[in-house]
């Protein structure tokens, strides 16, 4: 997906949006860059490769290579960004985050009228960030250019821009999909996709952006752009997994909301009958634990770590890109504690079970070490659509979702026709697609939990809700 941050002060912005870019890392684990806007230099760029190293350290020399009173940064895990334009709206520097699906399709649509070039990566891909300037580019202002984009493009596009004049726009996706937080200072503004990383650095809450609203902040003030849109469709999924823990969006804090995540599982169990006699209750690092921490409280199944995930080799931002070596870096990431294993009936909490291959590692693993039984609850529905919206997921067809695959091994491609059958615990369907699952990974049981389960978590209007991938309702 990726993330966010921007400034625009009285005084130099490079810090806090060095910062407020790094507190984004857990967003993304392919690019970062940073542009900044000084009166006397113009507008500056810097991007990175940060597939092996951090953020942090492929920018520590920063501060002596930039400099301005307002600037952007951006975490990528798709194409380099930010860019530099050059347009009739002026040159200024773009990030985009979301996902455009239509993208032949509209390069073709401009390249057939406008006479220009997209300067093209390996294999003719555009960068989609060069693409959505050359949309908004169409229009005589930026307000107008940025509803056009968002109008043409299939999917998302959350917009951030600095000018050259030093101010930033910042314009939140059509549907709200994704949060854009404002905050304030005695010196200016800025604006974050995370809540905590304006908060550490010292900015209060100003507000947040409604869906399709465009905002122009300079350090003495905000103007509004485009009004709001009334409808809104947050996806949910930020809180099941992608949101930081101290993060809230639409004022539900992502932590809490998994605690009772977890809790509303464990009154299903305990309804149903199902594994009771756990002798712990843990959580798939790391953000299935706070799911686990919320079940564990509501059974009254102690909460334990059965193995460590070890990480200061081997972080998030170090996955390497060939398959194999990713599932050798998975087994040499976990390390037992035998005392909580050997002879235990473990309960495990993960976030979400995509394709399932380093489940199938995890469980496989723990019987290595002398598991009793260990069964599985994931914390959300199950995923029967990719993203259409934010690329949460690396898949890249819905038949690599073990939900799709499995239900194409019970019932034939046939079974694609009721797929909210096999979603719901409660039919015969959704039952046998949770028993070849659990057959299929060698887990005790496995349950998931219910759409109804996850809403009631987050606590908004379920049509305020993106829920795509789990249903397949836009």
């Amino acid at each position: 997906m990726g993330g966010y941050f921007g400034v625009v002060s009285k005084i130099d912005a490079i810090a806090d949006v060095f910062f407020g870019t790094d507190y984004h890392s857990h967003l993304g684990t392919a690019r970062g860059g940073m542009a900044a806007w000084d009166p006397e230099i113009g507008l500056q760029r810097e991007i990175h490769n940060i597939q092996n190293s951090p953020f942090r350290t492929k920018f520590e020399k920063v501060f002596d290579e930039m400099q301005g009173t307002a600037a952007i940064g951006c975490i990528s895990d798709s194409s380099p960004q930010p860019l530099l334009i050059r347009s009739n709206l002026g040159t200024y520097a773009i990030c985009v985050i979301g996902l455009i699906n239509n993208s032949d399709e509209l390069i073709a649509q401009y390249l057939s009228f406008s006479g220009g070039h997209f300067d093209a990566m390996t294999g003719g891909r555009v960068n989609p960030t060069e693409l959505v300037a050359a949309l908004i580019d169409q229009k005589s202002s930026f307000a107008e250019g940025i509803q056009f984009a968002q109008k043409v493009i299939d999917g998302t596009a959350s917009i951030i821009i600095l000018r050259d004049s030093g101010t930033i726009i910042a314009a939140r996706d059509r549907l709200g999909r994704l949060p854009i937080h404002v905050g304030k200072n005695e010196d200016g503004y800025c604006v974050s996709f995370e809540s905590y990383a304006y908060q550490k650095l010292g900015y209060e809450k100003e507000r947040e952006l409604g869906p399709g609203e465009i905002v122009e902040l300079t350090a003495e003030g905000i103007t509004q752009l485009a009004e709001p849109g009334k409808e809104m469709r947050i996806c949910a999924f930020l809180w099941s997994y992608y949101g930081y823990p101290t993060s809230s969006y639409e004022g539900v804090n992502v932590e809490l909301m998994r605690y009772r995540n977890g809790e509303i599982m464990a009154a299903y169990d305990e309804a149903e009958g199902n594994a009771q006699d756990v002798d712990y209750v843990s959580g798939v690092p790391d953000s299935g634990t706070p799911h686990a921490i919320g079940y564990s409280n509501a059974s009254h199944a102690p909460f334990a770590r059965p193995y460590i995930k070890y990480t200061p080799t081997w972080s998030r931002s170090f996955t390497p890109q060939r398959q194999v070596d990713r599932e050798k870096i998975a087994k040499m990431k976990q390390i037992p504690i035998h005392e909580l294993i050997e002879g235990k009936s473990l309960l495990f909490v993960d976030d979400s079970i995509v394709r399932g291959t380093q489940l199938k590692e995890t469980v496989e693993f723990l019987y290595a070490n002398g598991a009793k039984a260990v069964h599985m609850r994931s914390a959300c529905p199950p995923i029967m659509y990719g993203c259409k919206f934010l690329n949460f997921s690396r898949a890249t067809d819905d038949m690599e979702l073990i939900t799709r695959r499995t239900v194409v091994e019970l019932e034939g491609v046939e079974g694609l026709s009721h797929l909210e059958e096999y979603s719901d615990a409660k039919t015969e369907r959704g039952r046998n697609l949770r028993r070849a699952i659990a057959e299929k990974f060698n887990f005790s049981s496995l349950e998931f939990q219910s759409l109804e389960g996850v809403i009631q978590s987050i606590g908004l209007e379920p049509c305020k809700l993106c829920t795509y991938c789990w249903n397949g309702k836009e």
